[in-house]
């Protein structure tokens, strides 16, 4: 079985960063698109940024700019460098691995930015 687990969430102030860390342990192989999500209370789930395995990236245009994707392929990891945080940030931050073509979901990691 694979597991991915996140973390580096935390309660920051406006302004902050945050660097959010999401590894993938157990039977791993190929790993093809890795991404970020958030879901704030009430809300859906909605996509932060995304890495293709050849280091393509997205970002949804909220972000653009002050959060930064990138994976460690060696380490089966998968970062999110957040800068200039806003209070509408706040959620819960999932990361979503593709391995093969099975997606795969962490728990998620708590940010809450005060303002």
């Amino acid at each position: 079985q694979v597991q991915l687990v996140e973390s580096g969430g935390g309660l920051v102030q406006a302004g902050s960063s945050l660097r959010l860390s999401c590894r993938a342990s157990g039977r791993v192989f190929s790993i093809n698109t890795m991404g970020w999500y958030r879901q704030a209370p009430g809300k859906q789930r909605d996509l932060v940024a995304s890495i293709t395995s050849d280091d393509r990236t997205n970002y949804v245009d909220s972000v653009k700019g002050r959060f930064t994707i990138s994976r460690d392929n060696a380490r089966n990891t998968v970062y999110l460098q957040m800068n200039s945080l806003k209070p509408a940030a706040t959620a819960v931050y999932l990361c979503n691995m593709v391995l093969g073509s099975v997606a795969r979901w962490g728990p998620g990691t708590l940010v809450t930015v005060s303002s």
